[in-house]
C-alpha cells in the first residue's frame, strides 16, 4: 500500500496514511487516460458553430453572364463557393460532440490518474482544512506552508464556502468535491491537495 504523510495547515507532519492499492496503487494506463481526457474535452464542446452553404447564402439567383462566347468559365451563380461572398463547401453545422465511455474505462482512468499523482509525489494529504471566514491571504499562506505548486487542485469531502471563496481569486488554484472529480482536472493540476475525509470518500467510491 502506498503511504503518504499527513500534514496540518502549518505544513507540519502529523501522521501517515495508507492509501488503497486498488485506487491509488494501480498500474497507470496511459491509453485509458488519453481516452478519458479526449472524452471530457469533447463533452465540453458547445457545437454551435455554423456557416452557410451556397443554398443558404442570399442572392445569386441570376446567371452572372451568358454560357458561351465570353472566354470565361461557365458560371451559374455568383454565390458559388469560388466567389467572394459565396457559400461554404461542406459548411460546419451545429452538432453534438458528446459521447459516452464504458463505465469500466472511466473507473480505470480515474484510478490511473490518482495513482500517477501518488507515483509522482504530487499528492498532499491534509489532516483537515477549515477556515472561520473566507480570506484569500490565509489560503495563500496555507498553500505556501505545504509547499504546493503553482497549479493546485483542492479536493473537499463536503462543500465549504469559506474554502471555495478563499481559493477562487488565486491564480492556478481550483477547488472541487469528491463527487465532481474528473480525470482531466486531476492531470491538469500539478499538486493534488486532499483532506483525509476526502481520501476515505474516494476509496469508498472506487475500491
Amino acid at each position: 500500500m502506498p503511504k503518504v504523510d499527513v500534514l496540518n495547515v502549518s505544513g507540519q507532519r502529523v501522521g501517515e496514511i495508507e492509501l488503497s492499492d486498488n485506487v491509488f496503487g494501480v498500474k497507470v494506463n496511459e491509453y485509458v487516460l488519453h481516452d478519458a481526457v479526449k472524452n471530457y474535452l469533447a463533452n465540453q464542446r458547445q457545437g454551435t458553430q455554423s456557416a452557410k452553404t451556397r443554398s443558404e447564402v442570399r442572392g445569386g439567383g441570376r446567371k452572372p453572364y451568358r454560357q458561351k462566347g465570353t472566354g470565361r468559365a461557365r458560371q451559374g451563380s455568383l454565390r458559388a463557393p469560388n466567389f467572394v461572398g459565396g457559400g461554404v463547401v461542406f459548411a460546419p453545422k451545429p452538432r453534438d460532440y458528446s459521447y459516452k465511455l464504458p463505465k469500466k474505462v472511466k473507473r480505470l482512468a480515474m484510478k490511473s490518474a490518482l495513482s500517477s499523482k501518488v507515483e509522482n509525489g504530487e499528492v498532499i494529504v491534509l489532516e483537515e482544512l477549515t477556515m472561520d471566514a473566507p480570506k484569500t491571504k490565509d489560503m495563500v499562506s496555507i498553500l505556501k506552508n505545504i509547499n504546493a505548486a503553482d497549479k493546485v487542485l483542492i479536493v473537499l469531502d463536503d462543500k465549504d464556502e469559506n474554502i471555495i471563496k478563499s481559493s477562487r481569486n488565486i491564480q492556478g488554484v481550483s477547488t472541487t468535491l469528491v463527487n465532481n472529480l474528473n480525470v482531466y482536472n486531476i492531470l491538469k493540476y500539478d499538486t493534488f491537495v486532499v483532506t483525509k475525509e476526502a481520501v476515505q470518500k474516494i476509496e469508498e467510491v472506487y475500491v
